[in-house]
C-alpha cells in the first residue's frame, strides 16, 4: 500500500479512513489526509505498540487491515469489474473505452465496494424528502434537529460523511419511521454502486422495486455496469457519452447543479488521462 502522511491527498486516504472508522475513529471520510486523521493515525499506532509518528506505511498498514479482516465472500474475485469487462461494454454501445473509464471514476474513485463488501452509496436528504412526500408522508413532521443530517427540503453537501458513514445516514432514514414506506423511500434516496445510480430510477430501468434493484448492486460491479448501461439507454443520453460532450452529459447524469461540483470539468480530464494512455 502506499505511504501515507499529514496533507497526502489521494483514493489511499479514503481506505485509511474507512478502516481507522472501523476501528471506532469518528473522523470524516476522505481523500484527505487531515489533521483529524492524523491524529487517529497516531491514537491507534500509540494503542498497537507501533512507532507514533503518523506515518502509514507497511507496519501500520498491515496492523490495520489486520484488524479489520473480515471472510471474504464467495467468488470475491467475481465481485469486481475486469479491463474486460468495461472493454466489452464499450464494445456493446460503441463508446470509447477511455469515455467509459472516465465515468467510472468520476462517480466512485473507480471502485463499487466500500471495505465492508458493501456497494458504495451516497445519502441525498433532499431526495428523501421528496421521496416521502411521493409516498404521502409529510416530511415536516420529521424534520426536525435530531434529523437534520438525513432529512432537509434543499440540496446541501454539508451531512456527506463519506464511505461505510453513509450506511449510518441510510439507516437512519429508515429508523425514522415503522412504516414500510420509510425504508423504500430511503433506499430510493441513496445512489449506488461503480455508477452511483440513484434508487428511484429502478423501475424506469426495469427492475421490480427499488429493493430489486439494491439487491442487485450488492452482488458485484457486472450488475453495476449493466445498469450504467439501461440508464444511458432510458435516458438518452449516449450521444453525449459517445461525442465526449462532457456539458451535457453531466447535465443529464448528475443534474443540474454538475457545474458546482466540476462534474464536466473532472470528467474531461480523466478522459484525457484515459485516451492518453
Amino acid at each position: 500500500m502506499k505511504l501515507l502522511k499529514y496533507y497526502t491527498k489521494s483514493p489511499e486516504v479514503t481506505t485509511l479512513c474507512e478502516l481507522l472508522h472501523q476501528q471506532g475513529y469518528n473522523i470524516k471520510i476522505s481523500d484527505s489526509f487531515s489533521l483529524e486523521v492524523d491524529v487517529a493515525v497516531k491514537d491507534f499506532q500509540r494503542k498497537n505498540s507501533l512507532v507514533v509518528d503518523g506515518i502509514v506505511g507497511m507496519k501500520t498498514w498491515t496492523v490495520l487491515l489486520q484488524k479489520n479482516a473480515a471472510p471474504a465472500p464467495t467468488n470475491s474475485t467475481d465481485k469486481f469489474l475486469k479491463e474486460s469487462d468495461l472493454a466489452n461494454f464499450a464494445h456493446q454501445y460503441g463508446l470509447e473505452l477511455a469515455a467509459v473509464k472516465a465515468v467510472n471514476e468520476i462517480e466512485s474513485s473507480g471502485k463499487g465496494f466500500l471495505i465492508n463488501n458493501k456497494p458504495k452509496i451516497l445519502f441525498e436528504g433532499h431526495i428523501f424528502w421528496s421521496e416521502l412526500k411521493k409516498r404521502g408522508i409529510d416530511p415536516n413532521a420529521y424534520y426536525n434537529a435530531n434529523h437534520k443530517d438525513v432529512l432537509y427540503p434543499k440540496w446541501t453537501k454539508i451531512y456527506y460523511q463519506g464511505g461505510v458513514k453513509e450506511y449510518d445516514r441510510l439507516n437512519e432514514a429508515i429508523a425514522l419511521g415503522i412504516d414500510p414506506k420509510f425504508k423504500d423511500a430511503a433506499l430510493s434516496s441513496a445512489s449506488w454502486g461503480s455508477f452511483q445510480i440513484m434508487g428511484f430510477h429502478a423501475k424506469p430501468l426495469g427492475y421490480t422495486d427499488t429493493a430489486d434493484f439494491v439487491s442487485k448492486m450488492e452482488l458485484n460491479e457486472g450488475e453495476h455496469l449493466k445498469a450504467f448501461g439501461r440508464f444511458l439507454e432510458v435516458n438518452k443520453i449516449l450521444t453525449h457519452l459517445k461525442n465526449k460532450n462532457w456539458a451535457s452529459f453531466a447535465k443529464a447524469y448528475n443534474g443540474a447543479g454538475y457545474k458546482q461540483n466540476k462534474y464536466d470539468e473532472k470528467l474531461a480530464k480523466a478522459y484525457a488521462k484515459y485516451a492518453k494512455n
